[in-house]
């Protein structure tokens, strides 16, 4: 052992540790939505769409692979009514979402990163399944709007054009 240094069993020791942690319990698709579906909590749920969305995007990239594509149309579209069902739960229990930002935020950041998905899976698909998939992305970044605007309701902008100009005087 050196002074000031680690020793290799401290080391060893860590990986040992490490190795028999249990690791985090992986949850299939249909177990989240049903914890998601059951979820009354608006934040709660907006946080459970995290994993449940990441789930939903694993799951379209597998049936993109597969050249499943009705699969993949419907995985997305669920993904964009979860993400309806989160904001009408926090709209309901938190209709101020620039004093409870909570939920909001996580739930604007994971849908920024579904609409990101979106545009990688338009890029591949198929022309004949890009129309129903571009209303899916349409719709989400009307929701991504919303948020937003929920989030930032006083917009520097908005305010300066809607206040007349100052007369000037002599």
């Amino acid at each position: 052992m050196r002074a000031g240094g680690t020793s290799r069993s401290a080391v060893y020791g860590l990986f040992v540790f490490l190795a028999f942690l249990p690791a985090g319990e992986a949850q299939s698709l249909s177990d989240l939505q049903v914890r998601f579906d059951r979820e009354t909590s608006g934040v709660q749920k907006a946080k459970l769409l995290g994993k449940l969305g990441d789930a939903q995007f694993e799951e379209a990239r597998r049936a993109g692979k597969a050249g499943e594509y009705n699969v993949l149309g419907l995985t997305l579209e669920k993904y964009r009514d979860n993400v309806r069902a989160a904001v009408e739960a926090l709209k309901k229990q938190h209709p101020d979402a620039e004093k409870q930002s909570n939920g909001y935020r996580q739930l604007e950041m994971h849908v920024r990163k579904g609409i990101r998905e979106l545009d990688e899976t338009l890029l591949v698909s198929p022309e004949a399944y890009k129309p129903p998939l571009q209303i899916v992305r349409l719709d989400l970044i009307g929701l991504d709007d919303e948020l937003l605007k929920m989030l930032f309701p006083r917009r520097p902008l908005e305010q300066r054009k809607n206040t007349p100009p100052a007369e000037k005087q002599p």
